[in-house]
Formats: C-alpha cells, structure tokens, sequence
C-alpha cells in the first residue's frame, strides 16, 4: 500500500525539527529552533499550543512529571506546560569555540538524555556528545563533531545511533541502558549514494531506522543491519528534518521541515516549514522514552 502524505496545520514553521508524540495526552510536541518556539497540537481535537524559549532550541524531549526538557544554546531547562515556567536545570556544558549549539537529542531507555552539538556557519569537529543524568550531571560520551544529528535508540535501548551530518555516516555506539555507559563508535550506514547527508531519525517497533535524507527529499527506512527497506518521497526544496511515530497505534509517522534555517537552507516550495503526516506505512513505532526529572524537584 502505498503511503498517504498530509500537512497537520496550515501554519510553517522557519527551522522545524524534533517531534515527539506523548501517549499520555495524545499529542504531538515539535519546535521551531530559530523562531525558539515549542509547539504542541492534539489531532483529535484540533487544540494547538506554543511556548516560546529564552534561546534556540536543539532538541527536546518528554519528562516523566509531563514537563519538557528542552535542550537550549548551552544549557538545559524544564517547561512546566501548565504555567508555561521555564527553569534552568543541571550545569550545561562549555563549548569548544564560538558559535556553537546543542543541536539534536533523544532520552535513552534508561531517563537519561543524549543530545549533541554543532559549529554555526562551518564545518569544523568541534563539538561533542553529551549524557545528561537524572541529577542534571553532565558526562560527554564523544568528541570531533560538525553537526550533531539522528539520534536515537534501538527497541531494546542497547544501540545508540547517532549521524554527524556533514559526513554522509550515522554511525551506532554499544549503549547500556541501566547504567548509561557508552561504548565506541562503529560505523553504520553512509548515505552518499542516497543524495544527502543525514538529519533526524527514529526507530520503529521492529528496530528499523527512519532517517530524513533533508537535502534529497526522502525519508528512508533502513534495516536493523542497514539495508533500504523502504523510500518515501517528498520534494527536495521541502527540507524534511526529523520523524516520530504517533497517533493511538503509533502507526502515524509526523515528519518536520525547514522553510528558512537562517544559514543554508531557504525554500520557496509552501509545503516547506509544514509538519507532514505520513500515514499507511503498515509499521508501528514505539512509544517515547522520557527524560527522568523525578530527582529534580518542583
């Protein structure tokens, strides 16, 4: 069967990525990083609401209190969707140069946090991998990276999958869930011969990987040992960024763009910005992981 392509909402955002589906309240949270804007929709009601940051967003993620982690420039806050409060967390990390942010990021199996970061306006191995704990300790689990992105984890929480984009390789690092210790790297998939670098992915019920190939406009299921399985395509100049499983089955598959990132990338394609809905894929996702705030308090 093949798949059947929707836009949620008529808004577009200028730099969309990160979505997550929360199944407590079946709805979908995204951002928009340059605007510094969270958003979330319920589709079975039609309610929309945004919060905005006090910087640019990297990446978020689902709290075990219902609050959200959001991975801002260098440091790391928890909104309070109720009051909309916004409060500082943990110690943030000290960026390598100037003009660097964390970028992309995903909670581990185990509460913890993983988000990477990237240099702005060049491609110099400057940034790292970050672990963020429970208590808000920050350990870094790799260094010599561009642009952090396609994070996520295997069904069992064991692999840790992870793409530095400029260099076409989502790579996969031996990961143990109960005790957050990360092992070396190994090299994955290289998606040169698929027409783009890597952004967002995620990982369905059948470990498979969902990867957005941003600059060639297609969205690629790739096997648990690599392989394509399965391409979705969408116009180049929409710039697809980042998927997540959602809906009741979590067999809807909601999939961010980018209208404007304020650096490389401007499109005058009107879907670009839009968050897509692909539905009819016949596979199911996972429900997300969620950052344990438990140990933080109020």
């Amino acid at each position: 069967m093949a798949a059947r392509i929707e836009i949620l909402r008529p808004e577009r955002d200028l730099l969309g990525e990160c979505p997550v589906w929360d199944e407590r309240t079946q709805s979908l949270y995204w951002i928009d990083g340059r605007s510094q804007h969270v958003h979330r929709y319920a589709p079975a009601s039609g309610t929309a609401d945004t919060w905005r940051a006090p910087a640019h967003i990297g990446s978020i993620a689902l709290c075990e209190s219902g609050r959200l982690l959001l991975a801002l420039e260098s440091d790391f806050h928890l909104l309070d969707t109720a009051s909309g409060q916004i409060s500082r967390i943990g110690d943030g990390v000290t960026h390598a140069a100037d003009r660097m942010r964390l970028n992309d990021g995903r909670a581990d199996r185990g509460g913890r946090f993983v988000v990477g970061s990237m240099t702005m306006g060049r491609h110099e191995p400057l940034g790292a991998l970050y672990q963020l704990d429970a208590t808000g300790r920050v350990r870094t689990l790799d260094r010599g990276i561009q642009v952090a992105n396609a994070t996520c984890f295997s069904p069992d929480g064991r692999w840790l999958y992870f793409a530095d984009t400029p260099t076409h390789q989502i790579r996969r690092y031996p990961y143990d869930p109960s005790t957050g210790a990360c092992g070396p790297a190994e090299p994955f998939i290289d998606t040169r011969a698929l027409g783009s670098p890597p952004d967002g992915a995620t990982v369905d019920a059948e470990g498979c990987l969902w990867v957005a190939l941003v600059l060639a406009g297609k969205l690629v299921r790739f096997a648990p040992d690599g392989r394509v399985l399965r391409t979705v395509d969408f116009a180049p100049d929409a710039f697809i960024t980042c998927p997540c499983f959602g809906g009741p089955a979590l067999d809807v598959l909601y999939l961010t763009s980018i209208r404007d990132s304020g650096n490389l990338l401007r499109s005058q394609n009107p879907d670009a910005g839009a968050v897509f809905v692909v539905r009819d894929l016949g596979v199911q996702g996972l429900a997300e992981a969620r950052y344990d705030d438990r140990q933080l308090g109020a």
